[in-house]
């Protein structure tokens, strides 16, 4: 029975000790797992891939695509992701199956067709791939990030999609399993080494008195002291004689029993052992306290981090493809090449400048477009459409820094240069966050001394009316007087034009307003104003003469009629914050000739 005890034990803590071991070997966990779309899944032109898919189980997400033909995957915010896709019929995978043996879809119906998404401002990056495409899913940046899948808009996106994840490689009863199987070990070997110290016997031929275990002998020579103990402590028996209590014996039973008890002890703690590891090695870190909140939730919101709507290297690469165009267009005079990059004030001004050009080699070209050298970006934090975008380049050709005003009308639209304005000399470009900031509405007066529609027709006055009432409150720097300049023109031509009679307007373009606010709390407006020139004949037979450049856009240098000249303006115009005493400035301004006809 001793024996079979401690071999008992032995052999529970082999088998203990091995399937611990097991668990860290041959029974060891895959270190990914992968599931794929089902093959029944309804096909569409689009596949959105949920951006929880990217930190369900941590760690890099790995992609196999697998299609005909050419096909995309690109990488967006999940609301532009989700602008993009808009009444198109698109698949989404949400998420893993319950069984974990496939990915979940979910379709939606609608529009059948979607341009394609290649090529598109909105990703922040994409890949272009033939047949089949292995795709690391790592975030670009900080924040959710969803993908888009598509062939062109018109085919259905691939459907062979599998996704392989980091799997879950912990196994917290292997060291348990361990510890507990080595203390049974140990414990069958101090069992087995207890029971051998006691085995010895008696002299050899004797009755067996002298033999057994050394559990026995203990107890006989307790009942030997008790039969030879003192009278005092006899007790009577049935007839008053005194007679000895008769002492317990110890039978070989007993002590099987005692021995059985300290084996139980010793699995027992064992077995609290092993208990205590478990739980230390499958609890976790006790979570951190939450802490205290010390706003109120819509402080809290407030105060929640904005994404721009462009990223550092995103927006490098719109601008590298925006001067592209442009430089082509003005190399070959050609304005179709400036289509798909240009749009707005800036495409009128250069497709007449073109025009003119071709007539009037001396005149002026406008001034390039320069992705390189760029000083400073200014991003909207405003997510939805139209955004509007400002870059201050001062790359090869640029005498001054240049403003480039970029907007992007929808969500499929690319962004387009509306506007080119030089930072005009000696003035100051207003400080504003490079990591978002917000846009205002035209008519926005929160927190500024002036809305932005306020200002530019503030400006648009100052330019009409030597005497305006903004005069004071609308300044220039002394070494880039344009405003100056401008009146001073415009006073010259009615001077020297003895023979007609001559009108002047500037009227803001109120589309064409965008307003950034700055590090300060105060503005930055930008937007065209309409600059008119009409003369008109003083008497019958008066002629009015025009320079070569309108005379190649009117068709004519004379008329006896009356003209129109029309010039863009592209301004820029700082506004303070509300209850400051300082003055708005004239950032940046220019203007080009966009028409010129005879009455």
């Amino acid at each position: 029975m001793r024996f079979k005890t401690a071999v008992a034990l032995v052999l529970l803590g082999l088998l203990t000790l091995l399937a611990g071991i097991g668990q860290k070997t041959i029974w060891a966990p895959s270190e990914t797992f992968t599931v794929s779309v089902p093959t029944d899944a309804t096909q569409a032109p689009l596949t959105v891939i949920d951006q929880n898919l990217r930190t369900l189980h941590g760690g890099t997400v790995t992609i196999n695509i697998q299609g005909e033909g050419n096909f995309t995957l690109a990488a967006g915010r999940p609301d532009d992701v989700d602008a993009w896709v808009g009444p198109t019929a698109h698949n989404t995978i949400t998420g893993v199956a319950d069984d974990g043996k496939s990915l979940q879809l979910e379709h939606a119906d609608g529009e059948a067709t979607a341009p394609s998404p290649a090529g598109s401002d909105l990703w922040v990056a994409s890949e272009d791939a033939s047949g089949e495409l292995d795709y690391s899913w790592t975030p670009p940046a900080d924040g959710e990030w969803s993908l888009l899948l598509a062939s062109d808009g018109t085919k259905p996106a691939p459907s062979s999609i599998s996704m392989t994840f980091p799997n879950d490689t912990s196994t917290p009863w292997a060291v348990p399993l361990m510890v507990i199987g080595s203390l049974l070990i140990l414990a069958g070997i101090v069992v087995a080494a207890l029971f051998s110290g006691g085995t010895s016997r008696g002299p050899k031929g004797g009755n067996g008195s002298g033999g057994g275990s050394l559990f026995a002998q203990r107890a006989r020579a307790k009942a030997e002291a008790r039969s030879t103990a003192p009278l005092g402590t006899m007790a009577a028996g049935p007839e008053g004689s005194p007679s000895a209590s008769p002492a317990p014996s110890a039978s070989p039973s007993s002590s099987r029993s005692t021995v059985m008890t300290a084996v139980a002890a010793v699995v027992a703690a064992v077995l609290v052992a092993g208990t205590g590891a478990v739980a230390s090695a499958s609890s976790g870190p006790a979570p951190a306290p939450s802490p205290e909140p010390t706003g109120n939730a819509s402080e809290t919101a407030e105060e929640a981090p904005v994404s721009p709507v462009l990223l550092d290297a995103q927006f490098r690469r719109i601008l590298e493809q925006v001067s592209s165009a442009t430089d082509a267009a003005d190399a070959a005079k050609d304005a179709g090449q400036l289509v798909p990059r240009v749009a707005g004030t800036e495409l009128e001004v250069r497709t007449q400048n073109y025009k003119i050009r071709s007539q009037v080699g001396a005149y002026e070209a406008r001034m390039p477009v320069r992705s390189t050298k760029l000083l400073t970006t200014v991003v909207t934090s405003k997510r939805d459409w139209p955004r509007s975008v400002l870059a201050v380049t001062q790359g090869e050709g640029n005498v001054v820094p240049q403003l480039l005003t970029l907007v992007q009308l929808t969500p499929r639209d690319n962004y387009k240069l509306v506007e080119t304005t030089p930072l005009q000399p000696g003035t100051t470009f207003p400080s504003i966050a490079r990591g978002g900031t917000e846009t205002l509405a035209a008519n926005d007066k929160s927190g500024l001394l002036y809305s932005g529609e306020e200002a530019l027709a503030g400006l648009a006055d100052r330019l009409t009316t030597p005497d305006s009432s903004f005069k004071d409150k609308l300044v220039e720097g002394e070494s880039s007087p344009y405003i100056a300049d401008t009146l001073s023109y415009q006073a010259e031509v009615v001077k020297s034009g003895e023979n007609g009679n001559f009108a002047f307007t500037h009227k803001v373009v109120p589309e064409s307003v965008v307003v950034f606010r700055t590090a300060d709390g105060g503005a930055l407006v930008l937007g065209r104003i309409n600059f008119g020139f009409d003369g008109t004949p003083k008497a019958a037979g008066d002629k009015l003469t025009i320079g070569d450049d309108a005379a190649a856009l009117a068709g004519g240098k004379e008329t006896t009629t009356g003209m129109v000249l029309s010039f863009a303006e592209s301004t820029a115009v700082y506004i303070p914050p509300a209850g400051s005493t300082d003055p708005m400035k004239l950032v940046a301004a220019t203007r080009g000739l966009v028409g010129a006809s005879f009455k």
